[in-house]
């Protein structure tokens, strides 16, 4: 489950200023949606795969016991 900031708090926000984590959801909910996302849906979508580019992806830099390679946003 996710526990962070909602998107109604985060829209005001610039995506720089997203945690990894944030993007990760978003990204995963919006894509699981995108079949029936509006234009201003689908434009807020575009921006959070912008800013996941622009960070160069959302990958951890080393795993260890309790946390693998991937930006887990449970």
């Amino acid at each position: 489950m996710y526990v962070g900031r909602d998107m109604t708090e985060l829209s005001m926000m610039d995506k720089s200023n997203w945690k990894n984590s944030e993007l990760a959801f978003f990204h995963h909910s919006l894509q699981q949606m995108t079949p029936y996302l509006n234009t201003e849906g689908q434009s807020i979508h575009k921006e959070i795969i912008k800013e996941i580019e622009n960070r160069g992806g959302l990958h951890r830099n080393e795993a260890d016991y309790t946390h693998g390679t991937e930006v887990n946003y449970d």
